[in-house]
């Protein structure tokens, strides 16, 4: 069939429509003509498509667009292989059903192009979800076909819209040291010590919420992590070992604490070795939803409205990075999955944790003498 400028083409057909767009058709191995699944913009992309797909006939990987397999079926078998924590299975979960699955549930993984997932994100944002939303429901998208690329369902993935796994955040506060202490001494003394431990070590709330006695070593000056506590609304309260090995790991605290966190395990702590540091208010589990409302009012008595509880441990990190730790010494205080046998191995090896809580400790001291050696 002649193209649009009356030359013949040797594989394939290019015509143009009345809108102004292009239209490929090819022979299949078996001879039958097969059109495009889309229109293209311009004759040299209609042409470059049908270059690729005489390539994927002559290497064998092209595949029978007549063989559908419904992105909802792959996308829910994809979900249920995924190794997810608890928190992250439920956000993700959510994002799929609610904001992929109606558009794509029933469309052909091999038909889904980057037009289509253009329309459906500019659908999303105008229709009021949250730019966070839309970014998490982007990146899944993206990774489901990605899968799809590497098991040979799809050449390459129409995820291809830049900047959209991307989510644009304002810079977190990060507090002083006065300021931490400040917060401490606003909430309820019971809880004086989940705050200092949350900036002085970067644990996370659900790291802390799960602290036994035994994992608390007041001579060493170590806290070891071994759990974590998460909510889900289907599944509850759930208290599990950390995801990755590199949660799993023991960061030291500054020697000042040392006293405080004594008298706090005297006090305030379950009785026995395996005793919860911190305790919610009927004696279980803390749970964040038993610590907000302490939590906002001691933001509004220390004067700190709008910071989250996640932000202390980014004070945490920025103390121990203004101490000189390297990016991996860091990486080990968060507990962060990535290189994560490096950081196993290097695991105090050279004193520099201790070196960090040190640099911490020596801020706490300055704040609290400001008339002392250092303040002078």
């Amino acid at each position: 069939m002649p193209n649009s400028k009356g030359r013949k083409r040797r594989f394939g057909s290019i015509r143009k429509l009345p809108s102004g767009r292009f239209q490929a058709r090819y022979p299949d191995p078996d001879g039958l003509f097969r059109t495009a699944p889309e229109t293209f913009a311009t004759q040299t992309d209609a042409d470059r498509w049908l270059v690729r797909k005489e390539a994927e006939i002559i290497e064998g990987r092209w595949q029978n667009p007549d063989d559908k397999i419904l992105f909802g079926t792959y996308a829910n078998a994809w979900f249920k292989d995924r190794d997810y924590a608890a928190t992250t299975r439920e956000r993700n979960g959510s994002a799929l059903r609610l904001h992929i699955l109606p558009t794509f549930r029933d469309v052909n993984i091999g038909d889904i192009s980057t037009a289509q997932i253009r329309r459906w994100r500019t659908t999303l944002l105008e229709a009021g979800v949250g730019e966070p939303t839309v970014v998490k429901a982007y990146q899944i998208l993206r990774a489901i076909m990605n899968t799809a690329v590497d098991d040979g369902l799809i050449q390459r993935n129409p995820c291809r819209i830049k900047g959209a796994g991307v989510t644009k955040t304002a810079e977190r506060p990060f507090l002083t040291v006065p300021e931490v202490f400040r917060l401490a001494d606003a909430v309820p003394d019971r809880y004086r010590m989940l705050i200092l431990l949350a900036a002085f070590t970067s644990l996370r709330f659900g790291e802390l919420a799960a602290l036994q006695r035994h994992d608390v070593d007041l001579d060493r000056r170590v806290v070891s992590v071994r759990r974590a506590a998460a909510e889900t609304r289907t599944d509850g309260l759930l208290v599990k070992t950390p995801k990755s090995a590199a949660g799993i790991r023991t960061v030291a605290f500054p020697a000042s604490l040392v006293g405080d966190l004594r008298a706090h395990l005297s006090e305030h702590a379950q009785a026995g070795r395996n005793g919860l540091v911190f305790v919610g208010p009927r004696g279980g589990t803390l749970r964040r939803n038993n610590f907000r409302r302490l939590w906002l009012r001691a933001l509004a008595a220390a004067g700190l409205e709008g910071v989250h509880f996640h932000d202390l441990r980014h004070t945490g990190n920025t103390l121990a990075a203004t101490g000189g730790a390297t990016t991996r010494e860091l990486m080990h205080r968060m507990g962060h999955s990535s290189v994560r046998a490096a950081l196993i191995y290097q695991h105090l090896v050279n004193g520099r944790d201790q070196e960090i809580a040190d640099h911490v400790d020596q801020q706490i001291r300055k704040a609290q003498d400001p008339d002392g050696p250092s303040g002078t």
